[in-house]
């Protein structure tokens, strides 16, 4: 009975015993799955960090230098040959980007990295049809490709391409996936990227592409030797209307576009890729070697012209010569175009040489320097009578560049005329020493020949100096008297150079206004602008520089071994090259500036005594005996601010006006008007019209002035 009872309670609790041990099982099946899962997990995350993409390799890119706007002036292929810039989606037309994945990747957005529909798709048409109809391939495999290539396309091949598509989908973005396709994919010979292609293809960034050029880009990276345009146009048409047709790129383009686009023409010849400002670029490379992109100060399309026009001039002139420009922007310093040789890949002009920085003799190019210090030293006025006749300055015997003479002519005759004699009477009696002096203060430095201290050939060229450094020299005059440092071209440090002025502003004005009335060259227009010619000696060098109110250029012509040219000269050959380069850089030009305060410019007949001849002495040589010293205002000193009682509301007191030196008798200006009465007194008196800023001025009999503002309160 108790046997039973025992044997019937039992009965019940070892009926569950079955299952218990079913139970335990699953959990330790599933606790072991569980871990094989995340050993596995762990598995590949060990090996994705320890085996990951290269993607350190796709980082090779080509050299950029690039103008102040970005726009590329020069690329430099890589060390492997290869011509890749590297590209972004922002690089690149939209609706390019739009056909491409439409095209190649549909569902691009949605996976990551293989795309199960499309691998399921490819294997069914391989199976059906027994070969390849359609692959499979993501942008994100073909990247993977591109970075890591195989030469031969196995299925293990493929394999490790899944696994890096997959690699490279966990570490970037899909925007940066696509960088990557659009830097390397393949455009045939040695492109490679968007950019490369559609600069070698059209000439043009792919920033705005038409349906045709996008279709194009998109179907060449699949077989970009066959396809190539140039080498097999039909191959290249075909491909282009296979991507035209796929529907899926139709819903981009819209209906009707497909057909158009077909009916473009597709390009034949693979253009050069921009090779402009090749010896700047290369100097930027030299001060940054490791840098990718090397920003400048020029201006692509005034670049462009200067280039366009020293070729064209170049090949007009004769075999050997070459063209070197200089463009500035005096406001700011900054070079805008330069241009070293005619043609960098020009070895019969020896094209590799830099001209801008060759230092050659500036034939008369530095005669307006001279007569602006003449202006400022009171010496003469424009329309003073200076003799142009054979004179001996000890020894110095200078002749016109015709060997004639013109007899009297007036100074401005004189320098539009850049005639010899009129000049080195000018420099002996202002001095060649501080003449030199003044170009110091531009931060020039012609170079003297050994051993010598400056003389009176420095007029007439016998001097150094480079084009960069006299088109530095122009640029003070073109900024009214202030001397203007250039940068560069890469970075450097240009601006307004502290210290005393280059010139006079009233000295500038009278300069620029003879070189402003000088005639254009045969058969060019006159533009507006000032600008001065030179010829060294045995027509080695012609020079030409020009300058408006906000930009100055200088032209060298000649031949790099510094070879004579007969009949070069900086009229017939430099000038022009000036002209059509102002015509063809699309600036417009600045006109120059208004005559300031005490810059007057008067006839012959009202001229201080003292400027209507210049004066000689009896030997003929000039006059070293007028050498008071100019006039200066004392009071008011400049900047003062004197109480006339112009706020007060009674009646306003006169100003007393003082001033030391300068020659009687003076005519006093107050705001650019003349004061009533010419005074011999160095003490007047003046009565404003109201309070403000006024500018006073005075001139002495010599014609030299002497300028302050003030504030009348």
């Amino acid at each position: 009975m108790s046997g039973r009872a025992e044997g019937g309670s039992a009965g019940p609790i070892n009926s569950d015993n079955p299952r218990r041990p079913r139970r335990c099982h699953a959990i330790i099946t599933l606790s072991i799955g569980l871990v094989l899962t995340a050993l596995v997990a762990l598995g590949l995350e060990w090996v994705d960090r320890a085996f990951p993409p290269p993607l350190q390799h796709a980082q090779v890119f080509s050299r950029e230098v690039v103008d102040k706007d970005g726009q590329l002036l020069r690329a430099f292929a890589t060390p492997d040959g290869r011509w890749r810039l590297k590209t972004t989606v922002a690089d690149v037309d939209p609706r390019f980007l739009e056909m491409l994945v439409a095209y190649e990747d549909q569902r691009f957005y949605e996976h990551h990295g293989v795309d199960p529909l499309a691998l399921g798709r490819a294997a069914l048409q391989f199976v059906t049809n027994g070969r390849i109809v359609s692959g499979a391939s993501t942008l994100s495999m073909q990247v993977a490709r591109l970075i890591e290539p195989r030469e031969r396309r196995t299925w293990t091949a493929k394999l490790l391409q899944v696994a890096r598509a997959i690699q490279i989908e966990r570490r970037l973005s899909k925007d940066q996936i696509l960088n990557l396709y659009l830097t390397h994919a393949p455009y045939g010979g040695n492109l490679e990227g968007v950019r490369a292609a559609s600069l070698a293809w059209f000439g043009e960034e792919p920033r705005r592409l038409s349906v045709g050029e996008a279709a194009l880009l998109v179907a060449l990276p699949q077989l970009p030797e066959k396809r190539r345009p140039d080498l097999n146009l039909a191959a290249a048409d075909a491909a282009r209307e296979r991507v035209l047709g796929r529907a899926a790129v139709a819903k981009v383009i819209g209906k009707g576009e497909a057909e158009r686009a077909a009916m473009t023409a597709i390009p034949t010849r693979r253009l050069q890729l921009p090779a402009h400002a090749a010896h700047l670029a290369e100097a930027a490379l030299r001060k940054a070697p490791k840098a990718l992109r090397h920003e400048t100060t020029l201006r692509r399309e005034i670049q462009r012209g200067l280039e366009a026009v020293a070729r064209e001039g170049a090949e007009r002139l004769g075999p050997k010569v070459s063209v070197a420009m200089v463009m500035a922007d005096v406001k700011t310093g900054w070079i805008i175009g330069e241009v070293g040789s005619a043609d960098y890949f020009d070895a019969s002009r020896s094209g590799w040489i830099d001209m801008t920085r060759v230092i050659r003799s500036p034939g008369s190019t530095l005669k307006p320097f001279i007569y602006g210090l003449a202006f400022e030293e009171g010496l003469v006025g424009q329309e003073t009578i200076i003799e142009d006749r054979p004179a001996d300055f000890f020894g110095y015997r200078p002749r016109n560049f015709d060997m004639s003479y013109q007899g009297d002519v007036s100074v401005r005759e004189a320098l539009q005329l850049s005639l010899n004699v009129p000049a080195i009477r000018l420099l002996d009696a202002v001095g060649p020493s501080r003449l030199m002096v003044r170009f110091r203060r531009a931060d020039v430095r012609p170079k003297l020949p050994p051993n010598e201290a400056p003389g009176l050939a420095i007029g007439l060229g016998g001097v150094g100096i480079t084009l960069r450094d006299l088109v530095q020299l122009y640029a003070g005059l073109a900024n009214r008297g202030w001397p203007v440092r250039l940068g560069d071209g890469i970075e450097g440090q240009p601006g307004l150079i502290d210290g005393e002025p280059l010139l006079s502003t009233v000295a500038t004005w009278q300069v620029a206004d003879i070189l402003s009335g000088v005639l254009p060259p045969a058969g060019s227009r006159q533009r507006g602008i000032a600008y001065k010619t030179g010829t060294s000696y045995g027509y080695r060098d012609a020079w030409s520089v020009g300058f408006d109110g906000r930009y100055v250029l200088g032209v060298w012509v000649g031949r790099p071994d510094n070879g004579a040219v007969p009949g070069l000269t900086g009229y017939g050959a430099a000038a022009p090259i000036l002209f059509d380069a102002f015509a063809k850089t699309g600036i417009a030009i600045t006109p120059l500036p208004d005559a300031p305060a005490g810059a007057v410019r008067l006839d012959q007949a009202d001229l201080p005594i003292g400027q209507r001849r210049f004066s000689l002495t009896a030997n003929g040589l000039p006059s070293t005996s007028i050498r008071e010293a100019a006039p200066q205002i004392v009071f008011p000193p400049e900047g003062a601010r004197v109480d006339l009682g112009a706020n007060a509301g009674s009646t306003m007191m006169p100003l007393t006006l003082k001033l030391q030196g300068g020659r009687a008798p003076f005519r006093w200006l107050a705001n650019g008007q003349p004061l009533p009465d010419v005074t011999r007194r160095r003490v007047s008196q003046w009565l404003p019209d109201g309070g403000g800023y006024s500018t006073l001025t005075v001139i002495d009999a010599l014609g030299r002035a002497s300028t302050v503002r003030v504030f009348v309160e």
